[in-house]
């Protein structure tokens, strides 16, 4: 299959082909590894620093193409075990439909409960998955049949499950034990169960008093290397006829801790600044972040209407600060007109649940840098 031929090379938010992706060499090794050796894996790191994209990567390796099915389930969006059950039953009816397979044709035989859902196209006479999510009644029993159907693969099955520390805020107080049981009796899949908040995630696989307790090799991200990453963008500039100076990356890299999504995002846009023949410079950078900030300004003005003004209070100190340190010492609270030590406290604590705020050492950042960015400018 031939790479589509991208108009910017950067490419922001999805897994394109392997010319588009940046190295992880070392780590799609390591998934390889664990995985084909009947191991699952917890993958553990912050968000938008490329745990999708590995994960998207090494699903798109010839050889793990070939011997087994690969699903991707994000569940950062889920609130409820049906929700969960939902997500991974259409997943893997979206991956198994363009497939000529007697496995593909028995899903709505095996998976009972999602029969309701089974209607062919008027246009095509194509099966399509038309299910809503209230007609889940019993997502426990679904989920049975779900791993029952896993089971009849005529191939192994690898699934990876993002964000799955959101099961821990499920209604349903049984959910871990749950899936623990039901993965530990399947036998045709490997599981990569990848997760952005890290105590969360650490607990869950790492307690002895938690039910994955030692069930997986723990594998974390860290930023792709500076040196690697400028290589890579130095090509894809060279590739359509533009150049970049070293400096540019070096800046960005650095001004965004290395995050991939953030760094991607300001040379999609510093690529899209350069005319052909043209190098990309320094003094570019300014107007790249300006434009990338201010093209998310509105959902970043709708996002502020539905904070409560403490926290809202908290939430600009911190950008203004950058990396913010004793946040309830008395200089901190002043500097910024803030209530109190116990209050100041308290909206950390919310902002860092609603994934506004993000730990580092001994120090609190927002973690959307644009919108760190934005702050800085509007307020």
């Amino acid at each position: 299959m031939h790479d589509i031929e991208l108009n910017n090379p950067f490419v922001v938010g999805k897994y394109q082909s392997d010319k588009y992706f940046c190295d992880r060499d070392t780590e799609t090794e390591f998934l390889r590894k664990q995985l084909t050796n009947g191991r699952d894996v917890a993958l553990i790191s912050p968000r938008r620093i490329g745990k999708s994209g590995l994960i998207q990567h090494f699903f798109s390796q010839e050889d793990i193409k070939e011997q087994y099915y690969t699903f991707f389930v994000d569940i950062y969006a889920t609130t409820s075990l049906a929700e969960f059950v939902y997500s991974l039953g259409k997943e893997i009816y979206a991956q198994l439909k363009p497939l000529s397979t007697v496995w593909k044709e028995r899903f709505f035989q095996v998976i009972s409960s999602f029969r309701i859902g089974f209607k062919l196209d008027a246009m095509t006479g194509a099966p399509s998955f038309d299910l809503g999510l209230g007609d889940i009644q019993a997502p426990e029993a679904t989920l049975d049949e779900i791993f029952a159907y896993i089971e009849e693969a005529d191939k192994p099955c690898i699934i990876a499950i993002d964000e799955f520390q959101q099961i821990g805020e499920y209604a349903e107080k049984n959910v871990e034990a749950l899936l623990r049981t039901k993965i530990q009796k399947c036998h045709k899949a490997q599981f990569i169960f990848s997760g952005s908040r890290r105590h969360i995630m650490s607990n869950m696989f790492n307690s002895p008093s938690k039910p994955f307790y030692q069930s997986t090799i723990s594998m974390g991200l860290e930023p792709i290397p500076l040196a690697t990453y400028s290589a890579f963008a130095s090509s894809l500039f060279a590739e359509r006829g533009k150049h970049i100076d070293g400096e540019v990356v070096e800046a960005v890299w650095n001004q965004y801790h290395g995050y991939t999504w953030f760094v991607q995002m300001m040379m999609n846009e510093l690529f899209a600044l350069t005319a052909t023949n043209m190098t990309c410079s320094t003094g570019m950078i300014a107007e790249a972040t300006h434009n990338v900030v201010m093209a998310q300004e509105n959902s970043y003005k709708d996002l502020l209407t539905n904070i409560p003004p403490k926290q809202k209070m908290v939430l600009q100190a911190i950008a203004k600060e950058g990396i913010a340190h004793n946040i309830t010492s008395a200089k901190f609270i002043k500097k910024y007109n803030l209530n109190s030590a116990s209050s100041v406290q308290a909206a950390v604590k919310l902002l860092l649940k609603s994934d506004l705020l993000t730990q580092v050492d001994d120090g609190y950042r927002i973690y959307d840098f644009f919108l760190s960015e934005w702050l800085k400018t509007v307020y």
